[in-house]
């Protein structure tokens, strides 16, 4: 790690008093290699030591060899290996939850430094449903990329509701109502509107449903949360709520896929409206209940207002809530 001599000796002193911090962190281990903790980090954070070596641009049996040298010189095992999975042992989890707020304490530190006065850099790391990538995201990551060189977008889809903190997320993307209530929370979104659609074909065969309560009688494709729950409909009018566990012949994980079984005429999907615009538009899909489908509290971006923030996620935010150019 370099210092530079124009960072003032207060900066110094800073840096090497959160060095100090970390070495009491880790129990006065004999280690003055902190490459070993970031790798045991990295595995820790992924689960996986293929995607920890590509994160950290090494080799899988580097991250191993480091790992079996690190455990050596605590004498304890970090981690429960198969050949399909890994995971912290309980020894594991206790090191991990004092590494991570040292080691994000000094990456800010110097990424503070960085900032100042120079381009964003660094790597942000984003946890955000698959939904909200292609609608939030997609549209500017070559713009964002082009302007921004030296940031790397590390970027998970993750249906689940993650802990990002815990997870080592920057930030995560997620409907606003979804949102825990510590965090910084910032709209990247107009108001989503939830759809039931269906093709022309199937209302045909079937029928149109009129009231929330008419969807038993109709093949439904459902949604399960990676969780295994399934997602009962929410359909509400004049402050009537109406959730409806629907039945169907298809069930999916993937909103897109629910759109294009609903254009496959397989039966009603209920997905974001944005998803079906295009299907909309051009007649493979009505919308109904449409009455019963009121706008809700749109996407937002958030992160934990306890954290420093980076520069590379300063630039992120900007942009996402910059105004349209006109051009």
């Amino acid at each position: 790690m370099r210092l530079h001599a124009d960072y003032g000796p207060l900066t110094i002193q800073t840096i090497c008093s959160i060095f100090h911090n970390i070495m009491k962190t880790i129990h006065q281990s004999k280690s003055n290699d902190l490459s070993a903790f970031a790798a045991f980090l990295a595995v820790a954070t992924h689960r996986s030591f293929r995607s920890a070596a590509s994160e950290l641009n090494m080799t899988p049996s580097a991250i191993s060899h480091s790992i079996k040298v690190l455990e050596q010189r605590l004498s304890v095992r970090l981690f429960n290996r198969t050949t399909r999975s890994v995971s912290l042992t309980e020894a594991g989890e206790r090191l991990a939850s004092k590494l991570r707020p040292a080691m994000a304490s000094i990456e800010e530190a110097v990424q503070e430094l960085e900032g100042d006065g120079h381009f964003p850099s660094g790597t942000v790391r984003i946890n955000a449903s698959e939904g909200a990538i292609r609608l939030v995201l997609r549209p500017m990551l070559a713009r964002f990329l082009n302007k921004y060189p030296h940031v790397h977008l590390d970027i998970v889809s993750d249906g689940r509701l993650s802990d990002i903190v815990a997870d080592g997320f920057d930030a995560g993307i997620r409907l606003a109502e979804a949102v825990p209530k510590d965090m910084v929370a910032i709209s990247v979104t107009r108001e989503v509107r939830f759809a039931a659609i269906a093709s022309p074909e199937y209302f045909e065969r079937r029928g149109y449903p009129s009231v929330p309560h008419d969807l038993y009688d109709h093949d439904c494709i459902r949604f399960r949360f990676e969780s295994g729950a399934i997602y009962r409909w929410e359909l509400e009018r004049l402050g009537v709520m109406e959730r409806i566990n629907v039945s169907g012949p298809l069930t999916l994980t993937d909103q897109p896929l629910m759109v294009e079984a609903a254009i496959d005429g397989i039966g009603i999907a209920f997905v974001p409206d944005h998803l079906a615009k295009d299907a909309l538009e051009d007649g493979r899909l009505k919308r109904v209940l449409e009455d019963w489908c009121p706008a809700d509290p749109g996407l937002c971006l958030y992160y934990s207002g306890r954290r420093h923030i980076s520069s590379g996620l300063r630039a992120l935010i900007t942009m996402l809530t910059e105004p349209p150019s006109d051009n």
